[in-house]
């Protein structure tokens, strides 16, 4: 565990691009839909906005969500370390919970007008693919680390779990940002267990309605327990319209105009 925990960086770093690298191999190969931009135009800002989030990460916090637990662990801080309870437990309990308390952060950024000013830059995006997944404002990273930073402490996860559950967001969230197309029958079953680009694209829907829906990005449970479940868009997956009913235009592509996307006018919400 230990030598896991000391060459962290390195593993997410690996999975990272690993995953990255094989979800824009397969989108080469099999599409879903066809791009209505070329790549050279959206990938420079959605590419580039990661590497802006991760300064400000290091610039702003001097530990992050493994370091976090480490501490939680070494000061006994949380609920499991108060109930003692045993590591396969608290293992398992955290990569749910984690989960769940990503999907409620997702619903309320949604939901809450300011927070949505700083989320909706993920949903500007004009297409839907691997990149998009990347896609989200260095001030709501920031306000997404607070809240996981929090979680992790007041549960008391373990450093393991919190590195595990890390890796496998990061790579489902690409997975299920792909612009890729699976099988019917077996989209069907897996989403059951995990969320798929089908059943996330729903999400980035330009129809408010399904905007605000399927807002799993790793397990597909919340959804359907909490009634935010949406199997399919009006219009179908090829027909359906990606984005939002604004900044449908070059500050939707720039790496400048994302970054300045939360301090421009709201928008009305209506359901069209």
């Amino acid at each position: 565990m230990a030598a896991l925990l000391h060459h962290e960086s390195i593993i997410r770093l690996s999975c990272f691009f690993t995953v990255l690298l094989a979800m824009m191999l397969w989108e080469r190969r099999r599409p879903r839909r066809t791009l209505s931009l070329p790549r050279a135009r959206r990938w420079p800002a959605n590419l580039g906005i990661i590497v802006v989030d991760s300064i400000v990460l290091r610039l702003v916090f001097p530990i992050l969500a493994v370091g976090a637990a480490g501490l939680a662990e070494m000061r006994d801080w949380g609920l499991f370390h108060w109930l003692e309870a045993p590591f396969w437990l608290a293992f398992i309990a955290s990569l749910l919970l984690l989960d769940l308390i990503i999907y409620a952060q997702h619903v309320v950024f949604h939901k809450v007008p300011v927070l949505w000013r700083l989320h909706r830059m993920h949903h500007t995006d004009l297409d839907f693919d691997v990149t998009t997944a990347l896609r989200f404002h260095p001030l709501e990273i920031v306000l997404s680390m607070l809240i996981k930073l929090a979680a992790v402490i007041l549960l008391g996860a373990p450093a393991v779990a919190v590195m595990a559950f890390e890796v496998i967001l990061n790579a489902t969230a690409m997975f299920n940002h792909g612009n890729i197309g699976l099988p019917p029958w077996l989209d069907r079953r897996l989403r059951w267990l995990l969320v798929t680009p089908d059943m996330h694209r729903v999400h980035h829907s330009v129809r408010v309605e399904e905007t605000d829906s399927n807002f799993g990005f790793n397990l597909p449970w919340w959804d359907r327990l909490f009634s935010t479940y949406r199997d399919q868009p009006r219009e179908g997956h090829t027909g359906m319209a990606i984005g939002l009913e604004f900044f449908r235009d070059e500050r939707s592509t720039g790496l400048y105009g994302l970054l300045l996307q939360p301090f421009l006018n709201p928008e009305s919400r209506q359901k069209t």
